[in-house]
């Protein structure tokens, strides 16, 4: 009882956000918000009771220790987040009704010396269910149009990337691949996203990229590095001519003026994140101001040691934040090699971790093109995310759970009416 309760004054928080409220309120509403909150005061009473008469000794000498359990128990803080967020959903639907108040006023004078300025109010419960169902709109049209947005900026460097890059012995850099909670459709703050993309590398030509484990108890998708090796290209020399064989002409690459590979982003012969992350920093702030965005947009270049965040800024002083991180492919597949982070508290900048954020966003897009229009799993995932925050499961953790659950439980049984039954399938899980 106590979680289903918890859940859905939750859910109903954090349905759309508050606006400002401008005036000082007036008596008659000071006094219904009064008695709106000794009625939450004594719900919270209701619902410490029940979670006493659950879980406390038959001793009142165990008073002391039942306490002590409840402060550390995640149902205590949920009653009192319970009564905020109560509080939040009342001011909302009192700002709300103003609005609709003062609409009216505008069509009908006549109406407006009747009603006496006096607010409506919610008569009963059906009102209230069609206003709170006109209220939860998942705002997937605007994360998608932001999306889109950031993915065109970061496509317009990877194309000047690729005039700078032709005929050197730099990482081909190919299109990038949007991954993360924004490109799978559930970001858990609208206002504080991250647009992640993944950009595949493969080997400048002269030059191939071999995967090798860390160590023997791993598997080399786990945890690898990526060796770098010379490659004969005596064939090819003959047929174009001006190509040189720097494998069976080692003179040749120590006088050739062109930055070697091995030279700049490798640290003996493994291709070296940090060195990566460095250069494609380097590259982008050279290049941005030959952009069309670069009129419109201020970027500024964060400090990042195995990746490269950007933080954009445009003339209404909004503000995006991007990371790109680099990834070798594994065969044919949609796992890569990548340079984000790991758990690790070190991890040596020759280290590649293994990456499926490729094949989790191919995934949730999946779902989403076979899940019917009003399919709710998104929303779960995000509402959980915001709950989860501060706790010791990660949001990959939950990403895992939903997966599991978007495989076994039909996407039919992922509507509005089974929203509480499918949060609490997650936390059962988790």
């Amino acid at each position: 009882m106590v979680s289903a309760t918890f859940f859905f004054l939750t859910f109903l928080g954090l349905i759309q956000s508050p606006e400002e409220v401008g005036d000082e309120l007036d008596d008659a509403t000071n006094e219904r918000i009064r008695q709106y909150a000794e009625e939450l005061l004594e719900r919270m009473m209701q619902l410490l009771l029940e979670m006493e008469e659950t879980e406390k000794e038959q001793s009142w000498a165990h008073m002391g220790a039942l306490l002590l359990s409840a402060l550390q128990n995640w149902q205590f803080w949920a009653c009192v987040g319970v009564t905020l967020l109560s509080f939040w959903l009342f001011f909302l639907l009192h700002k709300k009704l103003e609005e609709l108040d003062d609409s009216s006023d505008e069509e009908s004078s006549s109406n407006d010396e009747d009603r006496g300025g006096q607010a409506p109010v919610i008569n009963d419960a059906l009102d209230a269910g069609r206003f709170i169902a006109q209220s939860i709109q998942w705002r997937q049209l605007d994360l998608t149009t932001k999306c889109q947005l950031v993915e065109d900026l970061v496509h317009g460097f990877f194309f000047v990337f690729e005039w700078i890059l032709t005929d050197t012995f730099f990482p081909v850099l190919h299109s990038p691949i949007g991954v993360g909670s924004a490109f799978e459709g559930w970001s858990p703050r609208e206002d504080d996203t991250v647009y992640r993309f993944l950009a595949p590398m493969t080997a400048p030509h002269g030059h191939s990229f071999h995967l090798e484990q860390n160590s023997i108890r791993e598997l080399p998708s786990r945890n690898s590095r990526i060796r770098v090796k010379l490659e004969c290209t005596c064939a090819r020399e003959q047929d174009f001519g001006n190509m040189v064989c720097f494998l069976h002409q080692p003179e040749e690459l120590r006088r050739n003026p062109e930055p070697s590979l091995l030279q700049t982003l490798c640290t003996g012969s493994y291709l070296d994140v940090r060195k990566t992350s460095y250069w494609f920093q380097q590259l982008v702030k050279s290049t941005w101001k030959t952009l069309p965005e670069s009129g419109a947009w201020q970027v500024n270049v964060l400090t990042s040691s195995r990746s490269c965040r950007l933080h954009l800024i445009d003339d209404t002083k909004s503000t995006l934040f991007v990371e790109i991180m680099f990834g070798v492919q594994q065969g044919d597949s949609d796992i890569f090699l990548s340079s984000q982070k790991t758990e690790a508290v070190f991890t040596p900048d020759t280290i590649w971790p293994q990456s499926c954020a490729v094949a989790e966003m191919k995934f949730f897009r999946h779902i989403a093109a076979n899940a019917q229009q009003d399919s709710f799993h998104l929303r779960c995932m995000q509402l959980c995310a915001r709950i989860l925050v501060g706790n010791d499961f990660t949001t990959y953790m939950l990403k895992t759970v939903v997966m599991h659950l978007l495989t076994t439980i039909p996407l039919e049984s992922w509507h509005r009416r089974d929203f509480l039954q499918r949060m609490d399938d997650i936390m059962q899980y988790l």
